[in-house]
């Protein structure tokens, strides 16, 4: 009879409606965000979460629509009425709504998956942990929705929590992070682990992170203790039914708010060590990238291979295989006195490429391939080891080798601009034999995270 009851619901009633209107919403949002997701399964779970922003909202709303329907055909008093208790009434139509919502967030993933699964070479287990928090949130955000329209059935009331919802998911966590952050910017106090309760995950992740599991299982037990409270609240009549009711969501935030880390979003992320693994083309000088961006290993090898040629060519003691850096931030979470590894003398360090909507490497502009020329005196040295002049000096470097005078993009400094073309100027002049020496000498004392050499290209005085 309960089944035959939700599958009436799930035909008749506003849950579809508002099932649908979350799919178009939600599936909007994300592919107009592919950038941010493409070819990486983990930044697609952290974007998923990160819409919950406005699919909470939409679902309080839907519930509050649906909470006030027997009110808005005048038949509330009629049921109340019958000896049947009113969870009973209520519970077909909750499973529906809720059923609906969760259907819809996972459609909702499923088509942003097919950007992923096209490019993506690793997949890591916690993505779907992190995409699953969702679903305990939006059914409590249904259920309660459903309750604070059955509690004040007005018109009004539907928009009137889709706002509230709004502020509490979308605004306080900024709010906060924005009062934990010194006047000065460059300092910050922990955000409190409360923050953690709101579901929607505005913090982000690098390519190289993750959301601990320990984090996510917990905010599922407060999730669902919420949607405890939002049901129980939904059938409650009398008064003290109403009181217990938030009982479930008093003990779920008790339980969860003293295990979740200090820190907020900061706190809930931890390095993935299985991403920063090298995945590596042999077919040729190696050139290595990381898992998380195996995605672009075909795209990245062409460029790669002609930059060590470039560099065989000029250099003395030349690297003959490219790998792409595995970035400093990786190692400073894994223990704040850990040094990243220093590459050999044979190696040449990169950065990735930007990736683009569809998950390859972004080879269009004039970025990459000159940033491969340059990182011949880049070594992961750590954070705040490199000097201010180090990257125009690198631009001096990548051009000898290139055998191009520097261009600078229009956001750099014209007095930079004039220095480094007196400095490349200067080196061209000099005997081959002495330039490849200075080059050779700035290259190695760069390895040793000595910039001295490579500096000393760069004229003292600036225009």
């Amino acid at each position: 009879m309960t089944g035959r009851i939700l599958r009436i619901e799930l035909r008749r009633s506003a849950a579809v409606a508002v099932a649908l209107l979350m799919l178009v919403t939600g599936t909007v949002l994300l592919l107009t965000a592919t950038q941010f997701f493409a070819g990486r399964w983990m930044q697609l779970a952290v974007t998923t979460r990160t819409m919950l922003m406005v699919l909470l909202p939409l679902a309080l709303a839907g519930g509050a629509w649906l909470g006030r329907r027997d009110a808005r055909n005048r038949v509330d008093e009629l049921f109340a009425s019958t000896v049947r208790p009113r969870w009973q009434r209520v519970g077909p139509t909750a499973g529906a709504l809720a059923i609906a919502v969760v259907t819809a967030y996972l459609l909702v993933f499923l088509i942003a998956a097919g950007w992923v699964v096209r490019t993506s070479a690793y997949f890591p287990a916690r993505a779907i942990v992190v995409t699953a928090v969702g679903v305990p949130a939006l059914v409590a955000a249904a259920w309660l929705g459903m309750a604070a329209g059955r509690a004040v059935p007005r018109l009004i009331t539907a928009p009137v929590v889709a706002v509230l919802g709004f502020v509490l998911v979308g605004l306080v966590p900024d709010l906060v992070m924005m009062a934990d952050t010194a006047s000065t910017m460059t300092r910050f106090r922990p955000e409190p682990s409360a923050v953690l309760l709101i579901p929607v995950f505005s913090g982000g992740v690098d390519d190289f992170q993750t959301v601990t599991n320990r984090v996510s299982l917990l905010q599922m037990v407060w999730l669902v203790s919420l949607a405890a409270t939002g049901l129980l609240l939904l059938g409650a009549v009398r008064r003290r039914a109403i009181a217990l009711a938030v009982l479930p969501a008093v003990l779920g935030a008790a339980v969860t708010v003293p295990l979740l880390p200090v820190g907020g979003t900061r706190g809930a992320v931890a390095p993935d060590p299985v991403a920063v693994e090298l995945v590596c083309d042999n077919d040729g000088p190696q050139v290595c990238v990381t898992r998380a961006h195996a995605g672009v290993l075909p795209d990245v090898v062409g460029p790669a291979r002609e930059a060590l040629a470039v560099m065989a060519a000029k250099l003395p003691n030349a690297p003959v295989r490219a790998v792409e850096t595995r970035q400093v931030a990786y190692w400073a979470q894994l223990s704040p006195d850990l040094s990243p590894p220093r590459h050999p003398v044979d190696t040449v360090v990169f950065e990735a490429p930007t990736i683009t909507s569809t998950g390859g490497a972004d080879l269009s502009d004039d970025y990459f391939r000159p940033s491969l020329l340059r990182a011949a005196w880049q070594q992961e040295c750590g954070e705040g080891s490199e000097r201010d002049d180090e990257p125009l000096a690198r631009m001096v470097a990548a051009a000898w080798l290139s055998d191009q005078p520097p261009t600078l993009e229009s956001w750099w400094d014209r007095a930079d601009a004039e220095r480094a073309q007196r400095a490349y100027q200067a080196l061209v002049s000099l005997p081959q034999a002495e330039q490849r020496q200075r080059m050779a000498a700035a290259r190695e004392a760069a390895l040793d995270c000595r910039y001295d050499d490579l500096l000393a290209l760069l004229p003292e005085d600036k225009p």
